[in-house]
């Protein structure tokens, strides 16, 4: 048996990857390359093929599991969300899209099976005036309790989780709020979150200067700190604090809790090929991917861990043309991708084809680093930089050939992309190349987060991490819903200790060598070190953990972020383990079980959703009839209650039906995102903003059938607000004394035989029916 035998391996390709009547992984390559090559010469896809056969070239794991099959998904990992207006409707002449809008997108997008980030900075802050209601904002966090609350809901429809980023700026006056809002238990869970920091705040912090929270809609209070002008706006600064302050309870948060990360945003437009034509503020789920709006990460990876001739000698040496050749493949096949996937949205499509942004990578170093007898760390860092360039100039030789062959990307300017940065470590010839034919990417390096198709590979090492573990168990979910998850756990072998273990002469009683090291063996500085050389020779960005001990004291890891920006990297996502979360995976030992390492892997969102309520069988509700006056439509709000054990009553799933075109989007976001608001908890504050929402069409006085006098609604959101939260409010004293039998429907000690049937003389229920 060899390292893609391993039960775990075949479990991966069986439960996530197969389809249909597909027998082995040879039968899912080919169905890949048949729905990827559909446009393409048999001899592009014969040699793609080849390369999938000789595990030397990795798909993004949403190819493997969507390309060639008729399934509506998209074939792209991750997408970042069209810029969200600071309105509930769309407002006509500027970008983006309303709140709801966006929601929807993102809703849509995580049902096709994409990952999507958000910029909320876009929002105005709690306490900030609401001019067209005259009330006051709640600011970002409740809204972004809404997008968590539709992550569970599409969730619960299929068995890939959600994963989302929400971003906000340094300069948001929300910033401390979000900055701790994952300190709650449970709350935001499916969002990694991450703060966006510019130049300017970190020159603030060098300088020990204040900084100051602010935007350009005021305090509702008026007890503004300065009030300025900002971008031709009015700036209205909310608070002022040292730089210091703000920097520390960011890493302060984050060595408690691992989050937020931090993206030096500055950095990242400055530095991208296409910043004359985009501006990004958000990246994709796991960091790696900065991105414009309705922007995308069509990702695939080069496995080193097949690049190494005579591997564990002293003559070991990268196999640099199979290294070439696996390139050559991955940018033509991801080209391709861009012309035959699906796409969630319209403008995401029409995003992708302008730009034909693509995502190649690499996954495998530490083993590769392992073969080459080469320490992990900074030891490597001339090596990791050395397959880095390799890698990046014949990705973008082969960018260029397709230009020649195919045409440029839509977006390419001769001129403005001359002038990016990356470009000036191109050798000569293919700058000129360049300059002469085009290119067909816009942008085309990333290393992303490689979890299942590493495994799937023979459990190559993750991406641009180091091997984790020789060997341990790996706990896998089997099966996923909305409220539980079932994990079967399976023995695992690191791909490079596999072929280690095996080598002629191998003595399991002898010291291991110092270049076989694992995760948990590593410095900060090892970390540091190998995540600035992989981002040297990346145009995007990367995706890398820096794994710090348990025992850190805090000044010290204050100064890995710190060490990070001057390292020149794009962003810093930390993980140290604090007992606050669990890990996937757990390394196998002679110690007791309580003494395991815990350590995260993957900074995706937590799959626990152990505080959502369980759906009972049966649920007792109302159906209220809306006759909205202004588009003449009928809708139909049903709103159905769970009842605790100790007899409180709470809506838990709300559906909204309608024959409107023109709302039917609308109506059908409200009712994934309430449903899911509603199962986590108290939704109230979510009826209660929805109130107050404002229609530019007008309001209309509105009288329920339940209702004895109309009353004045601004929107038909804010009408159907109105309805929940009076649904919402307390119940008044029990009209019958509770002294009867508990009623199944309503819990309470109200139910009584009469006629021969238990019935309830509170809420109706009668066993007869």
């Amino acid at each position: 048996m060899g390292p893609l035998d391993q039960p775990v391996t075949v479990h991966i390709w069986r439960e996530k990857y197969r389809h249909g009547n597909e027998t082995m992984p040879s039968d899912t390559f080919a169905r890949v390359v048949g729905g990827v090559y559909a446009n393409d010469d048999t001899k592009q896809a014969a040699e793609a093929l080849a390369a999938l056969e000789a595990r030397d070239w990795v798909p993004g794991g949403r190819i493997f599991a969507g390309a060639g099959t008729a399934k509506r998904v998209t074939w792209i990992n991750c997408f970042v969300s069209p810029t969200i207006q600071d309105s509930m409707d769309s407002e006509p002449g500027l970008p983006g899209t309303g709140i709801m809008p966006a929601l929807n997108v993102a809703a849509f997008t995580q049902q096709q099976g994409g990952g999507i980030g958000m910029d909320f900075g876009t929002l105005r802050p709690d306490g900030a005036v609401v001019g067209r209601t005259g009330s006051i904002s709640s600011g970002v966090i409740p809204f972004m309790a809404m997008w968590d609350g539709m992550c569970v809901t599409i969730r619960s429809s299929g068995s890939r989780r959600g994963a989302m980023m929400g971003v906000l700026p340094v300069w948001h006056p929300d910033v401390l709020a979000f900055v701790t809002a994952k300190t709650r238990k449970d709350f935001l869970k499916n969002f990694n979150v991450s703060v966006t920091v510019t130049d300017d705040f970190m020159a603030a912090l060098e300088a020990g200067a204040n900084w100051d929270l602010g935007f350009h809609v005021p305090r509702a209070d008026g007890e503004h700190v300065e009030v300025g002008e900002k971008d031709g706006r009015p700036w209205y600064v909310y608070k002022r604090l040292p730089a210091a302050e703000l920097f520390d309870l960011i890493t302060r948060t984050t060595y408690d809790y691992a989050e937020p990360g931090v993206i030096f945003i500055d950095r990242v437009n400055q530095l991208n090929n296409l910043n004359y034509c985009e501006t990004i503020a958000a990246t994709n789920p796991c960091g790696e991917q900065p991105l414009p709006p309705n922007g995308d990460c069509d990702l695939g990876h080069v496995n080193l861990a097949n690049m190494v001739l005579q591997p564990f000698t002293p003559a070991a040496t990268v196999d640099w043309d199979r290294l070439r050749n696996a390139v050559r493949v991955g940018v033509r096949f991801l080209d391709n991708v861009l012309d035959t996937s699906p796409f969630p949205t319209a403008e995401q499509r029409a995003e992708a084809l302008a730009k034909r942004r693509i995502g190649l990578g690499y996954t495998g170093l530490g083993n590769l680093l392992q073969q080459m007898q080469v320490r992990y760390g900074r030891a490597a860092a001339g090596l990791v930089e050395e397959i880095g360039k390799a890698i990046a100039i014949e990705a973008y030789r082969t960018s260029v050939a397709l230009a020649r062959e195919r045409g440029t990307f839509p977006a390419y300017d001769t001129e403005a992309f001359a002038r990016a940065p990356f470009l000036t470590k191109l050798p000569a010839d293919l700058v000129a190349d360049i300059r002469e034919h085009g290119i067909r990417n816009g942008v085309l390096l990333t290393l992303a987060p490689t979890g299942t198709t590493s495994i799937f590979y023979g459990n190559v090492s993750s991406g641009v991490e180091p091997t984790f573990s020789w060997h341990y168990d790996r706990a896998v979910v089997i099966e996923q819903t909305a409220t539980d998850q079932t994990l079967e756990r399976f023995e695992v072998q690191d791909y490079g200790w596999y072929l280690y273990s095996r080598m002629a002469g191998y003595d399991p009683a002898a010291p291991l060598p110092a270049y076989m090291v694992t995760a948990l063996e590593l410095s900060v500085d090892d970390h540091i070190a190998v995540a600035a050389a992989a981002q040297a020779w990346v145009d995007a960005a990367i995706s890398k953990t820096i794994n710090c001990p348990a025992d850190m004291p805090y000044e010290a890891f204050r100064e890995v972020y710190l060490t990070a920006y001057r390292e020149g990297m794009k962003g810093c996502t930390t993980y140290r383990p604090s007992g606050v979360r669990g890990s996937v995976l757990s390394v196998k030992s002679d110690t007791p079980a309580d003494a395991a390492v815990d350590v995260a892997i993957d900074p995706a969102p937590s799959t626990s959703s152990s505080e959502v309520l369980k759906r009972p069988q049966v649920l007792s509700g109302k159906t209220v009839k809306i006759k909205w006056p202004i588009d003449g439509e009928n809708y139909y709000l049903t709103i159905n209650d769970y009842v605790h054990a100790d007899g409180r009553r709470v809506p838990f799933e709300i559906f909204i039906s309608t024959s409107s075109v023109e709302n039917f989007e609308t109506m059908a976001a409200l009712t994934r995102t309430l449903s899911a608001a509603c199962r986590r908890g108290d939704a109230t504050f979510l009826f209660e903003e929805l109130e107050r929402v404002h229609s530019p069409k007008g309001g209309a006085l509105v009288r329920l059938d339940h209702e004895q006098k109309g009353t004045y609604a601004p929107s038909l959101i804010g009408l159907i607000g109105r309805v929940l939260r009076q649904h919402s409010e307390p119940e008044p004293a029990l009209a019958f004394e509770a002294t009867g039998e508990q009623c199944p429907s309503c819990k309470r000690h109200t139910a009584h035989m009469l006629e021969g049937c238990l019935t309830c003389n509170q809420c109706g229920y009668s066993k007869c029916g």
